[in-house]
């Protein structure tokens, strides 16, 4: 998700869940072909299993794009299909693609020819008015043919005109039995959903028709849903962290990142050296539905206790929930 999933995000949920793949923001071919390499593709080693996304509609360019994301460790290349802003179809790629499946099978293979790792692609169900389901399954298999194993449908249309991409993500209903249907046609092929999916209950009827669930928003919003995500779907029986636990655990990253980046100017960090609120933004939602909610976000943004620098605002912000949740 842009301007979201970056690599303090995904460190941040790394804390919460230790198996659940990881997605970049969509980083544009241009972006690491003409800009700056290290600041798109910079990450963790705790993240893994970690997916670069891209966004582009050159073969050749996202086939040198692929190359670097594997050079750099990722774990999967996918490719974007999904994105319905304009800023996006400007640069003719995201859910404008879908009109165009050809070219992204012809993108696909360029991908998977130049690199070992796998090769996915997120996409919607339908653009604009065309909304049928043999569209859909026709841009599945056209991209399967080309190799690819994995797709991540958000199970609604885009709207390429007229919507914005916050109300793309609301007002087009969800049509999960696309998704459903598609998994029956290819059940040979690994089908993810991805919209609207807030609740395990909610996932575990998914993963009664498909291979594989993907929370957006909610697990933003939401974080500490995934705690439930290693022993439920991973078998993992692990001790899970506590919401202080995964505070606890995010100080030394901090530290260390502030320490590295805070006061180097244009250092893997946009508009100049890295600051405090740059990783504590991605973590307001850990308190959320529980009490005391509200006051571990307006602590957590509070401009001049995030001016001073300190990440021992943190574990602050929790100590002033606690009496509300007694």
């Amino acid at each position: 998700m842009l301007d979201w999933t970056d690599r303090h995000c995904r460190m941040f949920h790394r804390q919460i869940t230790r198996h659940t793949w990881l997605y970049t923001e969509m980083v544009t071919t241009g972006a690491l072909l003409y800009g700056d390499v290290a600041r798109h593709l910079n990450f963790n080693d705790e993240e893994h299993p970690v997916a670069l996304q891209l966004g582009g509609s050159e073969p050749a360019d996202l086939a040198k794009s692929a190359k670097l994301g594997e050079q750099w460790g990722y774990d999967e290349i996918n490719l974007n299909c999904g994105c319905p802003s304009e800023r996006v179809q400007k640069g003719a790629f995201g859910a404008c693609l879908m009109a165009e499946p050809q070219l992204v099978a012809d993108c696909v293979k360029a991908m998977r020819d130049a690199v070992a790792i796998d090769v996915t692609v997120k996409h919607r169900i339908g653009i604009d008015q065309v909304d049928s389901y043999e569209f859909v399954r026709d841009f599945v298999g056209t991209i399967a043919d080309a190799g690819c194993q994995t797709f991540i449908v958000h199970a609604r249309n885009a709207i390429l005109k007229g919507l914005s991409p916050k109300e793309n993500r609301e007002i087009p209903p969800l049509k999960p039995d696309y998704a459903y249907r598609l998994k029956r046609d290819f059940p040979q092929l690994e089908i993810i959903i991805n919209g609207g999916i807030k609740t395990l209950v909610e996932i575990d009827a998914h993963l009664r028709q498909v291979d594989g669930v993907m929370i957006g928003r909610e697990a933003y919003h939401n974080p500490y849903l995934m705690a439930a995500f290693d022993a439920r779907y991973y078998g993992d029986a692990a001790p899970v962290k506590s919401r202080a636990e995964v505070l606890q655990a995010m100080l030394p990253y901090i530290h260390d990142q502030l320490a590295r980046y805070g006061k180097v100017a244009g250092k893997s960090e946009p508009g100049g050296g890295l600051k405090l609120n740059s990783i504590t933004r991605h973590l307001l939602g850990l308190m959320a539905g529980m009490p005391g909610a509200r006051t571990f976000r307006q602590t957590l943004s509070d401009a001049k206790k995030l001016a001073a620098g300190d990440p021992a605002l943190l574990m602050e912000a929790f100590a002033r929930t606690q009496p509300l949740a007694a």
